[in-house]
């Protein structure tokens, strides 16, 4: 059975043709067809403003890495000849497959058996500069009963391609916040690769603030039983920023669990944003239980948001299965219960749309990057004057 939810304000939204099971999937660039943008992966992704990554550019820069570790954790710099990569995903589009073929060096921490990090793991990743583009990758392994935070900070300028993977062990929690606070000028598209071990847990947020053009793409498939996965991420795009995120989550094992929450604020003429939801539980992944959700707040006019959550189900035997999506304006009757109350109205504003995201900066269990994120989101509704 195949599902969809279409958003009103959406334009031209639909099913994909083709099951999320039968989706190409190479490390090599060249198995790939350069899209044209009227694919159903590149549809919403303004091709002429990603400068070139889908045709295969060269990179002419480089970005680099820091990484703020505990003792608990290993850093490594790896070549490509390094066994271990690959082993949390397989690109499924072209960009992310050049990237796969372009980057020299990895970054790949690890954290070891049954080790748990006494603090966050900060790694910071400063763009090739403006003008320059970049390829890049980097991999977080937590082996078996291991615990880690990990924090990835993207900065700078340039035009930025990579692949992330998260090989999560068996009995592993691993939690991980992506940041793009990128520069005015700056392209990043970004692939996402975590694989869920037997009993394990990823809990992963995508945070998305700054950018010309920033497209992530999640994906978590479950190894073996048992697992569990959150994914939520949390947008604010200005006028002419086009922010876009694909997740999805591939039930391939019975018994595990995933949730989905995506929450984005829009102001300002041509600030685009896109949600694609996907779920696919095949026909082995008795037991499921997943839910996802994006919701989507206009604070101006000329802002647009398209959100398409899917849902297939190979399988009659779940626990659950569901999804939602919305994208309007203010609460009318919050603001009048507020200003009903003696809350002038731009405060009562304000207080809707902190209220509006508070359910996921509770979720960042960092207390340094939860205050930068709400200093961020004051500093845009400020630029508004909400």
């Amino acid at each position: 059975m195949t599902a969809a939810v279409e958003n009103p304000r959406s334009q031209g939204a639909r099913v994909p043709e083709a099951s999320r099971a039968e989706w190409f999937s190479s490390y090599d660039v060249a198995a790939f067809e350069q899209p044209s943008g009227r694919e159903e992966i590149w549809r919403f992704t303004p091709m002429k403003r990603i400068a070139g990554l889908h045709t295969g550019v060269e990179a002419t820069g480089v970005a680099t890495i820091d990484v703020d570790a505990p003792a608990e954790v290993t850093v490594e710099t790896v070549d490509r000849s390094d066994a271990r990569l690959g082993q949390g995903g397989v690109p499924a589009d072209r960009v992310a497959a050049q990237a796969y073929s372009s980057f020299e060096k990895a970054t790949v921490l690890t954290v070891g058996k049954e080790a748990r990090a006494s603090a966050p793991v900060v790694v910071t990743v400063t763009g090739p500069g403006e003008g320059k583009v970049a390829y890049g990758h980097l991999q977080v392994r937590a082996e078996l009963y291991a615990e880690a935070v990990v924090v990835i900070d993207h900065r700078g300028s340039g035009v930025y391609a990579d692949n992330v993977e998260f090989v999560v062990g068996e009995a592993a929690k691993l939690t991980v916040v992506s940041i793009q606070d990128w520069a005015d000028d700056a392209v990043h598209i970004s692939a996402h690769h975590a694989k869920i071990g037997r009993d394990a847990v990823l809990k992963h947020t995508v945070v998305t603030l700054g950018g010309n053009v920033v497209r992530v793409s999640p994906t978590a498939a479950f190894a073996d039983k048992g697992g569990e996965v959150d994914l939520t991420g949390l947008y604010f795009a200005d006028a002419g920023q086009h922010f876009e995120h694909r997740t999805f989550v591939d039930h391939s094992a019975p018994n595990c669990t995933s949730n989905v929450i995506y929450k984005g604020a829009l102001q300002g003429d041509g600030a685009h944003t896109v949600w694609i939801g996907d779920v696919l539980i095949r026909a082995v992944a008795e037991g499921t239980q997943t839910y996802e959700l994006n919701r989507n707040l206009l604070l101006t006019d000329g802002a647009r948001a398209d959100s398409v959550p899917n849902l297939e189900i190979e399988t009659g035997e779940i626990a659950g299965a569901g999804h939602a999506s919305a994208t309007g304006r203010f609460d009318d009757e919050q603001l009048f219960y507020l200003q009903a109350r003696g809350i002038p109205e731009d405060q009562a504003r304000r207080l809707v749309v902190r209220g509006f995201f508070h359910e996921l900066l509770m979720k960042i269990t960092v207390p340094e990057v939860r205050e930068r994120l709400e200093a961020a989101i004051e500093a845009e509704l400020e630029a508004v004057g909400v």
